[in-house]
């Protein structure tokens, strides 16, 4: 047996797992409960995700969040994987400790005070909340983890291989879309489902610059909880849990795969 896996690193890991997924499970077991009562099971059923799709209210809300979602982290792709970019290609220019600070900040900064300061701003110049302000503010905080995961990837990025391309006669234009970007895809797509799970859990900011028509589902099932947890509540957060477990497997997939061609391509280099 490994030397590191102790009786008391074994412990430590099986009570943090149980302490982050039982919960989790609880809920899920208790969303194909037949009772009304959450807690007092009556029997397997899945009446509960059948009238939570049949929720005018739900659904709308869950509409709502897909859009926010999609939006939100398609540009907070973009804007992030710019970012990256310049942080990473461009050591030196003036102004780079103040754009890598504003960088990061968001990422430690608490919701409440984002939230706040992006309302405040929305109030200043005179924008009507809404799913656009949502859009926005949902774009602001996310695109920070998007340059975060694509920087780390720039970072081991072989140059090599665009100077190569560069002196074949490539226009840089051409080297970025042919070399550099499938190189860099996985990781913008890992830094796009980060985004999208992230939009899809925010309740915090959401409320601070949300409007008239701009409910999210968070925001719908915070409010409907206060009245006491129902099956219904179960069946939707467990969709979402699976919806964002999903994603997340999708992109660990996509991330492993690129990482074997990697190896490979570089055991070909050597031995050729």
């Amino acid at each position: 047996m490994n030397r590191s896996w102790t009786p008391f690193n074994i412990t430590s890991v099986v009570l943090g797992f149980a302490f982050l997924y039982i919960p989790i499970i609880i809920l899920i077991i208790y969303s194909f409960n037949a009772s009304k009562l959450v807690t007092v099971w009556a029997g397997f059923s899945t009446q509960w995700y059948a009238q939570a799709f049949q929720n005018a209210g739900l659904m709308s809300a869950a509409w709502v969040t897909i859009r926010v979602g999609l939006i939100s982290a398609t540009v907070a792709t973009v804007l992030g994987t710019m970012a990256a970019l310049a942080l990473v290609r461009y050591n030196v220019f003036r102004g780079r400790f103040l754009f890598s600070g504003m960088i990061y900040a968001p990422l430690v900064m608490p919701e409440v005070i984002t939230g706040l300061s992006l309302l405040l701003l929305f109030v200043s110049m005179g924008m009507d909340r809404g799913i656009v302000t949502v859009i926005l503010a949902h774009i602001t905080f996310s695109m920070c983890f998007v340059a975060v995961v694509v920087q780390s990837r720039l970072i081991s990025f072989d140059r090599s291989l665009e100077e190569a391309a560069l002196d074949l006669g490539a226009t840089p234009a051409r080297t970025f879309a042919q070399i550099t970007l499938p190189i860099i895809a996985p990781s913008i797509f890992a830094g796009w489902m980060l985004a999208f799970t992230l939009s899809l859990d925010d309740l915090v900011i959401a409320q601070f610059n949300s409007g008239p028509g701009a409910t999210t589902l968070p925001m719908k099932i915070f409010s409907q909880v206060r009245l006491g947890v129902t099956p219904e509540i179960n069946a939707v957060c467990a969709i979402l849990v699976a919806a964002v477990a999903s994603g997340v497997i999708i992109a660990s997939v996509l991330l492993k795969r690129q990482e074997v061609r990697r190896m490979r391509a570089e055991q070909l280099a050597a031995q050729a």
